[in-house]
């Protein structure tokens, strides 16, 4: 398998899903955000993809062009039917090439927590994550797009992740975040947590306890996805 993983910042890249995605036999590509070439055949013809997340939004379109290059490949996979991983912006993306609306929530929702599963959330791909940590680093939300079925929700955000076909999943939160590398973000998003009024050292003292449950789950849910997406790639 091939893997083409779209990422806006280097530091939120596949994180503890890398590992899986490679024993389970995939190869890796980045393609970085804005400074890439948009190659539509590369992209179709890849067995998975996965949109990463970053700090820009989808309604930046015009201060960031390279948003429209894609939305219009997030939209092909998804009418082709073919596997994709929406991460945060990922997510936002592929829920506004749906159709669906994508605008600020009620404030920012930065540090380690749970989600709570619905009933199908609890029977597919994030079913690890019913008892376990995740991280969420997010602004924006979006409505749950047309055809589109809720998988997992917070009190702040009551979209948090949803499925389409198989193996076509939307995360809000960061299901491939490392713990190992948490100074990274904290670094790297300093000016959004002093912002938001967010202490990194609660973030930094959470992603120590908290960690290693959050990757042991995160990594099951990336050999889920995988498991779908071969259903997926069989029937394509």
């Amino acid at each position: 398998m091939h893997c083409i993983a779209l990422r806006h910042l280097t530091f939120e890249d596949l994180g503890v899903l890398a590992p899986v995605l490679h024993e389970q036999g995939a190869s890796i590509e980045y393609w970085n955000g804005g400074r890439c070439a948009y190659d539509d055949r590369a992209w179709m013809e890849a067995d998975l993809a996965v949109v990463l997340g970053g700090p820009i939004g989808v309604g930046d379109e015009e201060r960031y062009p390279f948003l429209r290059d894609e939305l219009r490949l997030v939209k092909a996979r998804l009418e082709a039917g073919l596997p994709l991983l929406g991460v945060c912006l990922g997510a936002q993306l592929m829920a506004a090439a749906l159709g669906a609306r994508v605008y600020p929530g009620p404030r920012k929702e930065i540090g380690w927590g749970t989600v709570s599963l619905t009933p199908e959330g609890r029977e597919g791909v994030l079913a690890p994550l019913a008892d376990a940590p995740v991280l969420h680093w997010h602004g924006d939300t979006f409505d749950l797009p047309p055809g589109a079925r809720l998988l997992a929700s917070t009190e702040l955000t009551p979209h948090q992740a949803f499925a389409l076909g198989f193996g076509q999943i939307g995360l809000q939160f960061h299901v491939e975040a490392d713990a190992s590398r948490m100074e990274d973000w904290l670094i790297g998003h300093c000016c959004e947590l002093a912002g938001a009024g967010v202490d990194p050292c609660a973030i930094r003292d959470d992603a120590r306890r908290l960690g290693a449950q959050a990757a042991d789950a995160g990594r099951e849910v990336c050999r889920r996805w995988l498991k779908e997406a071969r259903r997926c790639r069989a029937q394509c």
